[in-house]
């Protein structure tokens, strides 16, 4: 049996207004928690590498908890189960924010342990015998190389965090996927509107791929 079914350009632009009042919301949830999560990587990272066992440990639960269970039930709890605990309610914009940076926050974390760690030991004697302390050592000479390594894989968790936005539709966050839903709801035109969507997914997420290949060219990126 022939299919009968037309793609019409009309409708998936007339969906594109409607679609691109999600689009503040997708960028400020996965901006807002990439930078919180990008603070949690940091101090995380740093103390998963730490000799103290009291340091290290917390660290390594939280990473391997929130690297381990999916973002979507990690915003359905932090949505749905927490405000039992704490007795009040959690907006939903709130618990995107907060899902994106304690899950970026994990993956970051292991980006930073990585890049630390793979900076060459003699670095590190090299500053102490220049007189510098352990601290001084640390952030003017290991952090500065490590970081330029921790580029590419920071950048890819950027594109990872904007797409795992496309979840938060379940707890009612007014991005993309939500939008198209709203509107599919009122015009019955589900593979035109989600064309529209996945392409503005493409579109946010190839720029920021642009961007970054831009910086490696530049010279600012050590592999």
């Amino acid at each position: 049996m022939e299919s009968q079914f037309q793609f019409d350009w009309q409708a998936a632009i007339n969906a594109i207004p409607f679609l691109l009042e999600g689009i503040p919301y997708t960028l400020m949830i996965s901006f807002g928690g990439l930078l919180i999560g990008f603070v949690l990587g940091i101090f995380f990272g740093l103390l998963s590498i730490n000799k103290l066992w009291f340091l290290k440990w917390p660290a390594t639960a939280y990473i391997e908890i929130f690297r381990g269970t999916p973002i979507l039930v990690q915003v359905l709890f932090i949505f749905y189960g927490l405000p039992d605990l704490i007795g009040t309610s959690i907006n939903p914009f709130t618990a995107g924010i907060a899902a994106i940076a304690l899950n970026s926050g994990a993956y970051i974390s292991e980006v930073v342990r990585g890049g630390v760690q793979s900076i060459d030991k003699g670095q590190n004697e090299a500053g102490l015998s220049l007189g510098l302390s352990r601290t001084q050592t640390f952030w003017s000479i290991i952090w500065p190389q490590a970081f330029r390594r921790m580029v590419p894989p920071l950048g890819n968790q950027a594109i990872v965090s904007i797409k795992d936005t496309s979840l938060f539709s379940v707890i009612g966050v007014g991005e993309l996927v939500r939008q198209g839903q709203i509107y599919i709801a009122t015009t019955f035109q589900a593979f035109e509107v989600y064309f529209m969507v996945a392409l503005m997914y493409l579109a946010i997420t190839f720029s920021l791929s642009l961007i970054l290949r831009f910086v490696e060219r530049r010279g600012l990126v050590s592999v």
